[in-house]
């Protein structure tokens, strides 16, 4: 049997829509809203009824029935820590993201919202998968040298449990019986240990871990923080940390073309910037390797930035040592998120309730 699936996620500036029969995609596109008419909206949760308004619009314009959908998915926002999955839509799950539990005011919020709008109109069931917040780290990777601070687990979960089935689908492997190193390689980078289906440790990109990204600061030296941001307000401390580091701090600008274009035309500055994202890229999947006590089956990359072949031969040069490194170039978000409800209405996985408590409380 083949099931319909109807997959919703919000962005910023746009709501991706994706239509799938099994493993065919029927469409995908990318509905753009005008800023000026976001801007109109006081809050993100204020935008609900316009893009849901815009979503009806774009199915009937294009003569798209979603009457008898077996599925509708929506993009996961933020929530409080919680196991990888799918999870079926519930109020709570609902509330929490109109609250932003997880901490994080973004428009992904709404996807949950929006799918349960639209499984009333039309029916079927109403998912979501792998939210950002997935927690399944190890205790002993959460401790660090001061009491009271933790790290967090902030992943692309689902574009890197999404990559990582990919792989292992082509390769013939057994996913919940594999040990990978799963990279995402985008404006935000995250470097992760997946064991057995579980991210047991990753780098948490957005609070200042793991390589720099074209907007982000990833790791830095804590005295240099000290003297930096010692005259700025939490407000712009935090812009600097997630959408003003990186490339932006250099060049002024996260266009990864432009900063690779004036590689290539020999500047010699954006070089050894450029050069030195790509080796803290490879100095993450080592320690990564290291988790996995050296037995990896293989380094799985995605993301945008794959794109640049010198990113990608650069990570073959320095990791291919420690396993084969396969590469996807781009996101999976819509397949991954399709082929979790389809697991679920096939009965090969169960899906997960949402409780609202986190799945670790600290010591």
């Amino acid at each position: 049997m083949s099931y319909k699936v109807f997959v919703i996620n919000p962005g910023s500036t746009s709501t991706k829509l994706a239509y799938f029969d099994g493993e065919d995609k029927l469409f995908e596109t990318n509905v753009f809203h005008d800023a000026p008419e976001l801007a109109k909206f006081p809050t993100i949760n204020d935008q609900l009824p316009y893009r849901m308004e815009v979503i009806q619009q774009f199915l009937k314009e294009n003569d798209i029935d979603l009457t008898g959908v077996d599925a509708i998915v929506g993009r996961c926002g933020a929530c409080v820590p919680c196991e990888g999955g799918v999870y079926e839509i519930t109020d709570l799950l609902i509330n929490d993201r109109k609250n932003a539990a997880g901490g994080v005011e973004h428009p992904s919020n709404l996807g949950v919202q929006l799918a349960a709008g639209l499984q009333k109109i039309y029916g079927g069931r109403a998912f979501t998968v792998d939210s950002p917040k997935t927690d399944e780290f190890e205790p002993v990777a959460r401790i660090t040298g001061v009491k009271g601070i933790f790290r967090a687990s902030n992943v692309h979960a689902l574009n890197i449990k999404g990559t990582a089935k990919k792989h292992c689908r082509i390769n013939g492997l057994d996913y919940k019986n594999s040990s990978f190193i799963v990279c995402h390689i985008d404006g935000g980078i995250t470097i992760s240990a997946l064991k057995n289906g579980r991210i047991i440790d990753a780098t948490d990109n957005a609070g200042g871990e793991g390589p720099f990204t074209p907007t982000r600061t990833g790791a830095l030296p804590v005295s240099g923080v000290f003297d930096t941001f010692f005259d700025k307000d939490l407000k712009e401390s935090r812009k600097i940390l997630t959408r003003a580091g990186g490339f932006v701090s250099y060049f002024g600008t996260s266009n990864s073309d432009k900063v690779h274009k004036m590689v290539l035309e020999g500047d010699k500055t954006a070089a050894l910037v450029w050069d030195a994202m790509i080796y803290n890229i490879c100095k993450y999947i080592g320690s990564m390797a290291v988790v996995l006590d050296g037995k990896v089956d293989g380094i799985v990359c995605g993301g945008g930035l794959l794109r640049f072949e010198d990113i990608k031969q650069q990570i073959e040069k320095s990791c291919g040592w420690i396993a084969p490194v396969s590469f996807y170039p781009g996101e999976v978000e819509h397949e991954a998120m399709a082929a979790g409800a389809i697991r679920v209405l096939k009965g090969e996985e169960e899906p997960r309730i949402y409780t609202g408590q986190p799945v670790w409380n600290g010591l």
